[in-house]
């Protein structure tokens, strides 16, 4: 029999799998929810949420930035939009895409606009005119007096042996085919032919379509092979993938062209005409590998990366050319491809759900600054990944939160500067359903008794909603003793430093603070608070301490000493 003395000073690791439990050379814990790790590496109870608005139902959350000075929060739900400014409703506008829909739709903000690209809709414009917001279509550049639009053009595989012969009927131009090549989806869409843009207007069949030409043309005397197809069409589909980089707008993949890269002319951002090759006009190239490259999102940066579903890619030039695209596969990791989780920027770095959703990877360059590595984020908790719906990242708070399927989310307290990287639940009586981050707050939709609210974490708040509680916990992980298995431990005393503290239960029992603290003017406790426990504990896996609780309490939690015996 021996006594022993054991304190944790630091819980900078965070909750970590039940795997590395035997590892004593970390600060973690086997659970711990609502609570956040602070910079000194203790722990604190969590803001409250703040109710700021019902809406009508499930909804997905972007942040949008007009100015410097006035930024929204944008609800999406189906067929419609919510705009907030802080707490603040402004208007409602109609939208083009479902519920589902938004599991896929991309953006990208750009000097008081934001374009919305999906791949089964038109991309679409949000921007203000006469002080209201709405969508209006994005719209190519036309050249050559208007008789060609400046959008990518292609020759698709199954167009490969299909040559085109114009006649016209009753002022009416056809396009007919030599082969069954049309589908209703063609209309809506354009073709390069005879050196003019042409627009799809009517289906006829299979081989006939009825097409109008942007100017005046020379109608051949034999069938043309020489023509190319619009890369975005309803046919085709639409861009998946968007963002701005070096003055340029890029658009990333399509249903059709999954690993396709378009890249607008330099500060002309509806021209994709690659005219003839000068540094400043439009480049195109496709991602080549031995696996099939499905473009999932882009990211501008340093350089402009390429997240598939496959592995994950960068571009490096400065600038960028066309004559010096220097595009190379650096990590095999895959980017998730089912819905867009939009990377975040978080410590100079970008960080993204994997493919298989299981981890949380951080793209970082090596030392010498010309490879990147995928550094998975949650290797001491991926048991905490289940199937993630949403992440957003606080820069101010160092919080990066990733929403759940399941309703609870994770949220990852990351400080290198003081060596924390720590996880933890965060949960509440409903359901967190999507999450985004505007003017350093962070707002969440809420699912509650099959409502849905906007809320916004505050730590003014403590409780969540107005009235609902919450409970704040944290398990010690199993203990050694020195350095053996011990066949037993008995805990006699527990004694938890505080910090500004009104509440504290150990072990499921309350402790006691002194009374003065407790009316509402009086300030919190700080110190040491003691137990005197008379436990034995037969598993060894269980966790030598619980505290937590679900008072309407300020609670933070410096470190944890216990005193016990053990025998081996």
């Amino acid at each position: 029999m021996g006594n022993f003395i054991k304190t944790q000073t630091s819980f900078a690791d965070g909750e970590v799998s039940s795997d590395f439990f035997a590892n004593q050379n970390l600060h973690g814990l086997a659970r711990l929810e609502n609570m956040d790790i602070i910079p000194g590496g203790g722990l604190r109870r969590r803001p409250g949420l703040k109710k700021i608005s019902k809406l009508p139902s499930g909804a997905r959350l972007i942040h949008f930035s007009v100015s410097e000075n006035e930024t929204y929060v944008l609800a999406l739900m189906n067929g419609m939009a919510r705009m907030f400014r802080g707490d603040s409703f402004v208007q409602d506008f109609f939208t083009p895409w479902s519920l589902n829909d938004l599991e896929l739709l991309q953006y990208a903000e750009r000097i008081g606009t934001m374009i919305f690209v999906h791949p089964n809709h038109k991309p679409k414009i949000l921007s203000r005119n006469n002080g209201v917001f709405g969508l209006t279509d994005f719209a190519f550049s036309s050249s050559d007096g208007g008789s060609n639009i400046d959008m990518p053009f292609m020759r698709f595989e199954d167009s490969e042996n299909i040559s085109i012969t114009i006649t016209a009927s009753n002022n009416v131009n056809h396009l007919n085919t030599n082969q069954d090549f049309w589908t209703a989806d063609n209309v809506g869409g354009h073709v390069s032919l005879v050196g003019k843009t042409w627009l799809i207007t009517s289906y006829i069949g299979p081989r006939d379509v009825v097409a109008v030409c942007n100017g005046i043309f020379t109608n051949p005397n034999a069938p043309v092979s020489d023509w190319q197809e619009a890369v975005f069409s309803p046919r085709r589909g639409w861009p998946i993938s968007i963002t701005f980089h070096q003055d340029r707008l890029v658009f990333g993949g399509s249903k059709s062209w999954p690993g396709g890269v378009w890249m607008s002319c330099v500060g002309d951002h509806t021209n994709f005409n690659v005219g003839t090759g000068l540094d400043d006009q439009a480049i195109y190239f496709t991602l080549l590998s031995s696996r099939r490259q499905h473009i999932c999102t882009l990211v501008s940066c340093e350089n402009l990366q390429i997240l598939t579903s496959q592995g994950e890619w960068a571009v490096s030039n400065k600038p960028l050319t066309p004559e010096s695209v220097d595009i190379k596969m650096h990590t095999t990791i895959g980017c998730a491809a089912d819905r867009y989780l939009p990377p975040q920027e978080m410590d100079g770095a970008t960080v993204f759900v994997s493919n298989n959703k299981q981890d949380i990877r951080q793209m970082v360059l090596d030392d010498w600054g010309q490879n990147y590595k995928a550094n998975n984020l949650c290797a001491l908790a991926e048991h905490m990944m289940q199937t993630p719906v949403d992440i957003a990242y606080n820069k101010t708070d160092k919080k990066l939160f990733v929403v759940m399927s399941n309703g609870n989310m994770a949220v990852l307290n990351r400080n290198i500067a003081l060596g924390i990287s720590g996880w933890a639940h965060y949960t509440t009586d409903g359901y967190f359903r999507a999450i985004t981050v505007s003017d350093n707050d962070t707002y969440v939709v809420v699912e509650r008794d099959l409502e849905f609210f906007l809320e916004k974490f505050s730590y003014d708040e403590l409780v969540d909603a107005g009235n609902k509680p919450y409970t704040s916990l944290a398990y010690g992980t199993p203990i050694m003793t020195s350095g053996h298995n011990a066949k037993y431990i008995r805990i006699t005393k527990i004694i938890a430093r505080m910090n500004n503290s009104k509440t504290l239960f150990i072990n499921n029992m309350r402790a006691v603070f002194p009374t003065e603290i407790y009316s509402d003017d009086a300030p919190a406790f700080s110190g040491d608070i003691s137990m005197n426990v008379l436990g034995t504990l037969k598993d060894m896996v269980d966790s030598p301490w619980e505290i937590s609780t679900n008072d309407e309490l300020p609670m933070t939690v410096l470190s944890i000493t216990i005193y016990g015996r053990y025998q081996i």
